[in-house]
């Protein structure tokens, strides 16, 4: 499964790039395939070990926020390994065609 998800910390101010650094570390310290954009950070393995570094990743956000706004968007395809890399090729070739 691949996971797009993105914490907010909510009450701590303006600046929330440090805490969201924080919830970045533990997704990157979890092992598992992982990207970061300016909008999401996206994650690829089985469903309780994302959902895991979801759950640890909110709780960095609320040990430094009295408030975090979760969004997730899920893509569930039990089976398939590295999508997070294949889906993106799949849209490379055809863009190519042209």
């Amino acid at each position: 499964m691949i996971i797009a998800f993105s914490v907010t910390p909510l009450g701590a101010g303006v600046d929330v790039g440090r805490a969201v650094a924080e919830a970045v570390r533990i997704v990157r310290a979890s092992g598992l395939p992982n990207r970061t954009d300016a909008m999401f950070t996206t994650i690829e393995g089985e469903w309780d070990e994302v959902m895991a570094v979801v759950k640890a990743a909110t709780d960095a956000i609320l040990a430094i926020a009295p408030r975090c706004g979760l969004v997730l968007k899920a893509d569930i395809r039990p089976g398939v390994t590295d999508a997070m890399t294949s889906k993106v090729e799949t849209v490379e070739r055809y863009l190519a065609e042209e």
